[in-house]
């Protein structure tokens, strides 16, 4: 398929700048990937849709304060550095900004000079592999005390809430970015979906920004997914595989969720563990675990964009989203979300 196949015209007021005032009353467009038949709900509504039954499956990985405000220490430039990966203890590859002014060799300092870091290596795709040097008492907790929370680059307005870019079971420190459609939760709905009979599991996924990248080959079949890590417990493994047995809907909230069960399952049945993944779903992709999808409206030409579609099936997404625009849908991280069953 080629890459405009899956681009559409989406007015920029339409993009969510900040979340809603409460994270179950954003709008929700139920699509059935059977018929294309589609309707207009409120988040909360999705209990509607679950069955005793269903496994709903979840992300419980935690964004890190990953965005570092810093200086170089010979000229006092400002830098900015993103992190987005721990390849080895201490170092991470990671991008900077400028970067053409941070070259290997430099060395960064940040807050007070509790964390510097030095810039050991360019990487294929323009990023920088650095070391870090902690003088406080360890890493996590100076990049607690002096990160922020990274917020995707189409979001401009300032988030008073960091916690509202975190989902209410965020649990596992690691990601570059939320899973967003697991924002939409609150403790009260977990507690109804699960009052109905849903069992609710949770996998790891850390979300790198190699997920959110525009695919550049024109053929799609040609671009390639950055490496994410992922863990699946053994009680997690054995619950959705006794319950594919047993003809249950597995109900995956997030891409995450679902490139992960599909790694894992790639034989039909769900193998614990961590391992890495670098799955690459697109119209055509052979589904052997995840039955319906909760998921938030994607980026045009994005690789979330054709994972739905592998799914929904081509014609019904692109006229999902087509509604959507038409319905004054809000789009992408604090946008609004659509049920796939």
């Amino acid at each position: 398929m080629r890459l405009e196949d899956f681009n559409y015209d989406l007015p920029p007021e339409l993009i969510a700048q900040c979340p809603t005032e409460r994270r179950d009353q954003s709008r929700l467009l139920v699509l059935d990937r059977r018929t294309g038949a589609m309707e207009h709900r409120i988040f909360h509504d999705l209990v509607l849709y679950l069955k005793p039954s269903d496994i709903l499956v979840m992300n419980d990985t935690r964004v890190l304060p990953a965005r570092l405000l810093g200086r170089r220490s010979v000229t006092g430039g400002k830098v900015e550095v993103l992190l987005l990966k721990e390849i080895a203890p201490g170092q991470w590859e990671t991008l900077v900004k400028p970067g053409r002014r941070c070259p290997p060799g430099e060395t960064l300092v940040f807050g007070q000079g509790q964390l510097t870091a030095y810039i050991k290596e360019r990487t294929p795709e323009g990023g920088r592999i650095v070391a870090f040097n902690v003088q406080g008492p360890d890493f996590l907790t100076t990049l607690n005390d002096i990160g922020q929370i990274p917020l995707p680059p189409y979001i401009h307005a300032q988030l008073t809430d960091p916690e509202r870019y975190q989902t209410v079971y965020a649990k596992h420190l690691g990601s570059a970015a939320a899973p967003t459609a697991g924002l939409h939760f609150t403790p009260e709905l977990l507690a109804r979906i699960r009052a109905l009979g849903v069992e609710t599991v949770f996998i790891t996924l850390n979300v790198g920004l190699g997920t959110f990248r525009p695919v550049q080959e024109e053929v799609i079949e040609k671009h390639h997914m950055h490496q994410e890590s992922y863990y699946i417990s053994p009680e997690t493994a054995q619950l959705i595989n006794t319950a594919k047995k047993e003809g249950r809907r597995i109900v995956a909230v997030g891409t995450t969720v679902v490139r992960t069960l599909e790694s894992a399952g790639e034989t039909g049945h769900v193998e614990p563990g961590g391992r890495s993944t670098d799955l690459f779903i697109y119209p055509g992709f052979d589904f052997k675990i995840v039955d319906a999808l909760v998921t938030n409206f994607h980026l045009p030409k994005s690789s979330l964009l054709m994972l739905v579609a592998a799914l929904a099936g081509y014609d019904n997404i692109m006229a999902a989203y087509q509604e959507a625009v038409h319905q004054r849908y809000r789009f992408f991280s604090f946008g609004d979300a659509m049920l796939i069953i």
